[in-house]
């Protein structure tokens, strides 16, 4: 495979790309949050991003494009005023997130300038608070008593719910004319259904690649199945205790942890460490690769941010183009991408 990383504004560099050059995009935009203070998440990416994707994709071409809870609206609006067509809503669902939530009581004591009572201390998990380059992962808080009355009455408000999923805009390139004719035109158009099936399910066997309805009848005389995934559905989730005992029966759904050291900085030397906030699990990436390409396409990340998804594309064979502005970024994803590919990639880099 081939991985072409580009260094700069994703809108520059896209206009190199030819029209409808690439068979994929999958992607993990700015969601307009700030986060960390970060200046590159001020604002959704707008129209003007996904026009030019969308000139990139072949016809029936898919997209996958994550966005948060409270932007999701103004990401799936401009990449529909672009000209794509909206075809799903995926939703990543996990059990890490950490609420946000400004404490009503503790807010109203600090205005007082009164001083709580620290009752005991606390530690929690924060990989997305900011904590995950330390130690463990983790951040210790006091747990206070309210000290005046307004405090006390208000004690136990806040202003944020937990976070436990993000919503995934899937997305396609409209047609030339039926899906058929679109896929053996351009070889876009549909999803891998069959290669994104999740956990077991008895279905009868197939014949010349046809799933059979009712009983077949097999040389033997006898029922033949087999054993084949459920049909992949619109909702993923990490696998936590928390998600899975509220789903069930958790193999219905395709599950993907959130991003662990081991899969943010496995083919990094010594001493590097990839600092990116807001690193996706290369699993759920894969994934969502896999669904929307064809055998043997090319993927397009205008976000590629440290290269989840260029290293996902080469664990699945697929080349790759990714496009960031960040330089120090561009150098982990680098390394990511060509040790996940091994001697099977070459991944040139345009800075």
């Amino acid at each position: 495979m081939k991985a072409r990383i580009m260094l700069g504004d994703c809108r520059e560099q896209m206009r190199k790309l030819a029209d409808a050059s690439v068979d994929a995009i999958v992607t993990d935009p700015p969601y307009g949050l700030g986060f960390m203070g970060k200046e590159w998440d001020r604002g959704v990416p707008g129209v003007d991003v996904w026009t030019e994707a969308l000139r990139a994709l072949k016809p029936g071409g898919h997209m996958v494009a994550f966005f948060g809870s409270r932007t999701y609206h103004r990401g799936a609006v401009a990449i529909e005023d672009a000209g794509f067509e909206i075809r799903d809503q995926l939703m990543w669902i996990y059990g890490s997130g950490f609420p946000k939530s400004l404490d009503v009581s503790k807010a109203i004591d600090k205005a007082a300038g009164a001083e709580r009572e620290v009752l005991s201390t606390r530690r929690v998990q924060d990989i997305r608070g900011g904590k995950y380059n330390s130690a463990d992962g983790s951040m210790e808080y006091a747990i206070t008593a309210p000290a005046t009355d307004a405090a006390k009455q208000w004690d136990g408000w806040g202003t944020a719910l937990k976070p436990a999923h993000e919503p995934i805009v899937l997305a396609r390139k409209p047609l030339v004319g039926t899906v058929a004719a679109n896929v053996l035109a351009h070889g876009t158009g549909a999803v891998n259904v069959d290669g994104c099936r999740a956990g077991d399910e008895v279905l009868p066997a197939k014949v010349r690649g046809v799933t059979c309805i009712g009983t077949f009848q097999g040389a033997d005389g006898n029922e033949t199945l087999e054993r084949v995934g459920r049909w992949p559905a619109n909702v993923m989730h990490d696998g936590s205790d928390e998600a899975t005992e509220r789903f069930g029966d958790a193999a219905r759904y395709f599950y993907s942890a959130k991003a662990d050291a081991d899969d943010r900085n496995e083919g990094l030397p010594a001493r590097v460490r990839n600092r990116h906030p807001t690193v996706k699990p290369v699993d759920l990436m894969r994934w969502l690769v896999r669904l929307i390409t064809p055998p043997g396409g090319v993927v397009l990340d205008p976000f590629m941010g440290s290269g989840s998804t260029g290293k996902a594309c080469a664990l699945e064979g697929l080349d790759f183009i990714g496009c960031e502005l960040d330089a120090a970024h561009v150098d982990v994803a680098e390394v990511r991408i060509a040790h996940a590919g091994g001697l099977f990639v070459q991944v040139e880099v345009e800075r």
